[in-house]
C-alpha cells in the first residue's frame, strides 16, 4: 500500500507550496507511512491521486503520462482554463526532461510529480 503515497521528500515540498488537505496516511520519524486514518497534521502522506488532482485544481495543470517505446515514457504537462477545462491557448506546455529517463510507470509518475513542484515553485518566485 506504501506504494500509494507520494514520497516523504515530495510530501514536505506540497506542504511548502500550501497543499493542506486530509490525507489517509502519516509519515512517522522514520518517514514510513502510517496509513487508513485520515490525518490532518503536518506529516500527511498524500496519495498520487491526490497530489495530481491537488496540482489540476489549485494550479490548473493537468498531465499526461504516455508508454513511448518499450521502457520510455513521454510526459506533458499542460495549463488548462478553469472555465473551460481547455488547455489554454498559448498556454505552457512542460515536457519531461530528456536526461530523466522512467523505465516504470511508477518512475513516471514521480518524475512527473515533481516536475509539477518545480514549475509551481518556479511561478512562486
Amino acid at each position: 500500500m506504501n506504494k500509494e503515497f507520494i514520497p516523504y521528500e515530495q510530501a514536505l515540498e506540497l506542504k511548502e507550496l500550501g497543499f493542506d488537505e486530509e490525507c489517509l496516511g502519516l509519515y512517522n520519524k522514520n518517514g514510513d507511512v502510517l496509513p487508513l486514518k485520515p490525518y490532518t497534521s503536518e506529516n500527511k502522506a498524500p496519495l498520487y491521486q491526490q497530489a495530481f488532482r491537488w496540482f489540476r485544481e489549485k494550479y490548473c495543470l493537468q498531465h499526461e503520462i504516455i508508454r513511448a517505446g518499450s521502457k520510455h515514457w513521454l510526459l506533458t504537462i499542460i495549463e488548462i482554463d478553469k472555465v473551460t477545462e481547455n488547455s489554454i491557448f498559448n498556454g505552457n506546455r512542460y515536457e519531461l526532461d530528456d536526461e530523466i529517463e522512467p523505465n516504470t510507470y511508477e518512475e513516471a509518475e514521480l518524475a512527473c510529480l515533481k516536475k509539477l513542484i518545480e514549475i509551481v515553485k518556479q511561478s512562486k518566485k
